[in-house]
């Protein structure tokens, strides 16, 4: 949990994956109503600039003047002399954008009662190294008045930005923030509506063809639209639909090159209505043709097909969106080349349920696997044991925080449990199959578990450094997530420690019982009132806890408890908080409107924070509950809460937020415990290693 929480402080500026193209965007729609949650305002006295959000620095945005999509972005302001003003207009998940290949800075603007040249404000953009800005430009200077309740696109030749006088070299392909700031100060009051804040090349437009394969998918409350580019090279669609059968269609959104998919959440009305889509390659002032015409129509869906639904769609952050280097798990969503450890455990693991599932073949998921085992191969290791980041193109550690640059145990015991799972699915005698099998037994063979007992003390270390020895200092006392840590070191056929090691280190001292009882349940270990959910998953993906106890517990029966503890927090609602109920429910370690942090019934860390993975990670504890869960999260939250790769991380209702975030270490345990409710495949899978039978013996 004291790992988990450290994030805190590092859930900073990441990278955010960008493949070759024509096109980065900064704002298309913000997913918040009345703020754009990574739209910074800033303002320095007399002058003023209109501020919102949660933690009163946010962007406005408005959905009563908007140019594509469901809103824009909302600049007034004040300008006054001695004062200053700047609005930073940031990618979503803060993520630094290369705009290195683009040539052109675009926007639309609207006014309703019109905006001069002479009041326009300046613009200028932020890069690494950190805080670096360029010099400010007059917008005037490439821009008309924008006239009265008219959208007008203000196009600016990126070649103009340089380096401050105090910044000698700048870094464009980590650009932070393009950021409007304060001009003429003439004391009055102006207001702009901004949209579609991007940067584009424009000499790549050439001869834009339609796109081709645009397909419709049908389910209950969305329609997903795919379709693949054609000739040229387009910087972006425009997606148009049709509710007429065809008659007449409305523009409903524009999306980046780089993402040719788009979610059209309907919800609940309508049912009986069909869909037409078409879809529109653009860049800069070029147009394609319309796509081919796809038919869609929401659908009634069982139980177990909205299962499979959220397990396809999360699948796609381990498989589409996989480092292309190494084929590991990136830590999050706006991570370019930080991949995780732990979240490619829990990733790896989902690959036999992709397989089973149909999402993909047995063959390319063994290649995808090989790809990634023979990256481990050549990564940094510390007696064996890997760091928690590496960087995904050299497998060099990225230090999680000061003192933690070496070997992480818990996030390499999450990384086996899924290898060793693994291994028992892929037992064919093809080459791959059988040179996986190998990979794998070596790279588990080779973690020196025992080196982690610190000198033969009585208990596991999470952390050992070359350059800071054990200055981490932290030794795994349960209870919390690293239960698998102390089966796979006992376990370990090459460099096992003793098993006596688990009533001495794991359950040797007084803070693992518990012994109370909340709200009807007893939790026998553990914290107050359970801690956060992720305790009762992380270790649990594999290692099958039914009819398995030690001294103090059955596994089972207390992550159980744990779940109906956390949900009936939820339901009960003491501090009626918007948003929790028994339908609406999950409390643990995510992303909130603060950053990031352990959320938990009764915990002063609990502030309306709901967390999708935690509610359906519990699935094979809290069946009904969780379902219930999962149909409120997909039908009365979907607009905000379901994108490309399923649930968003996090939301909350009584601040009105909604993540924009994956994280890996919250998506694999949403396809792996709902499996295991299911079919308990992964359970069977990682039972079958000889070596985990052995340890329980």
């Amino acid at each position: 949990m004291l790992k988990r929480a450290k994030l805190i402080l590092l859930v900073t500026f990441f990278t955010q994956v960008l493949a070759a193209q024509t096109s980065v965007w900064f704002f298309q729609d913000a997913t918040n109503s009345g703020f754009y949650d990574t739209g910074l305002a800033f303002k320095t006295a007399p002058s003023f600039v209109e501020q919102t959000g949660v933690s009163g620095d946010k962007i406005p945005t408005n959905t009563q003047y908007v140019y594509q999509g469901n809103n824009s972005l909302k600049l007034r302001w004040i300008s006054q002399a001695g004062g200053d003003w700047s609005a930073l207009v940031i990618a979503p998940g803060f993520a630094f954008q290369d705009i290195k290949l683009t040539d052109t800075l675009a926007f639309w603007a609207y006014a309703p009662t019109g905006l001069t040249k002479a009041v326009m404000p300046k613009i200028f953009l932020e890069t690494a190294p950190a805080n670096s800005k360029t010099r400010k430009y007059n917008i005037s200077d490439y821009s008309n008045n924008i006239p009265a309740a008219t959208w007008a696109e203000v196009k600016i030749p990126l070649s103009i930005f340089t380096q401050d006088a105090a910044n000698s070299a700048l870094d464009f392909s980590k650009t932070k923030a393009i950021i409007f700031g304060q001009n003429a100060a003439d004391g009055v009051e102006q207001t702009v509506y901004i949209d579609n804040v991007r940067a584009y090349k424009a000499s790549a437009s050439g001869n834009l063809l339609a796109p081709t394969n645009n397909k419709a998918t049908n389910y209950e409350n969305h329609i997903e639209l795919t379709w693949s580019r054609g000739e040229g090279t387009p910087d972006a669609y425009q997606i148009w639909r049709s509710t007429d059968n065809g008659t007449t269609y409305t523009f409903l959104k524009t999306t980046a090159d780089t993402q040719r998919i788009y979610i059209d959440y309907i919800g609940s009305d309508l049912n009986s209505i069909s869909y037409k889509y078409k879809v529109k390659a653009v860049n800069g002032g070029s147009e394609s043709p319309f796509s081919n015409e796809a038919t869609g129509a929401k659908r009634a869906m069982t139980d177990d097909e909205l299962m499979t639904m959220v397990q396809r769609y999360t699948f796609r952050y381990f498989w589409d969106f996989a480092h292309p280097t190494s084929g590991m798990s990136r830590e999050r969503n706006a991570s370019l080349n930080t991949v995780t450890t732990g979240g490619t455990g829990f990733g790896v693991m989902a690959f036999p349920v992709a397989i089973e599932r149909g999402f993909i073949g047995r063959s390319e998921g063994a290649k995808q696997l090989l790809k990634i085992v023979s990256f481990l191969e050549t990564a940094e290791r510390f007696k064996g044991v890997f760091p928690h980041w590496m960087d995904g193109n050299t497998g060099k550690t990225i230090p999680f925080s000061n003192l933690d640059n070496g070997g992480d145990l818990v996030e390499t015991s999450f990384l086996m449990q899924g290898l060793l799972t693994c291994k028992q699915y892929f037992d064919k005698t093809d080459a791959d199959e059988v040179l996986l099998r190998q990979k794998i037994t070596k790279l588990w063979e080779e973690v020196d578990w025992n080196w982690y007992r610190r000198n033969n003390s009585g208990v596991l270390y999470w952390h050992w450094s070359p350059n800071y020895d054990w200055q981490m200092n932290f030794p795994l006392y349960g209870y919390y997530e690293a239960l698998i840590t102390y089966v796979l070191a006992i376990a370990s056929p090459t460099k096992s420690v003793p098993a006596s090691l688990y009533q001495t280190g794991w359950t040797g001292r007084p803070s693992y019982r518990n012994g109370q009882t909340y709200y009807g349940y007893k939790l026998d270990v553990g914290p107050l009132a359970g801690g956060p959910l992720f305790f009762a998953h992380y270790s649990f993906l594999g290692f099958d806890p039914r009819n398995k106890r030690d001294a103090y517990t059955n596994y089972f029966t207390h992550n159980k408890n744990q779940s109906l503890v956390n949900w009936t927090f939820c339901k009960e609602n003491p501090r009626q908080w918007a948003g929790y109920s028994a339908d609406s429910w999950g409390l643990t370690s995510s992303d909130d409107p603060n950053g990031y942090s352990a959320h938990e019934p009764l915990g002063s860390n609990d502030n309306g924070t709901i967390s999708p993975t935690a509610a359906l990670s519990s699935m094979p504890y809290t069946p009904a509950q969780s379902m219930a869960a999962l149909k409120h999260f997909y039908r009365k939250e979907g607009a905000k809460l379901w994108g490309t790769m399923g649930f968003y991380d996090a939301f909350n209702p009584t601040k009105n937020w909604y993540a924009s975030s994956y994280l890996a270490i919250d998506q694999g345990p949403i396809i792996a415990m709902i499996e295991n409710h299911r079919t308990g495949l992964l359970w069977k899978l990682f039972m079958k290693n000889p070596e985990i039978k052995t340890a329980l013996d």
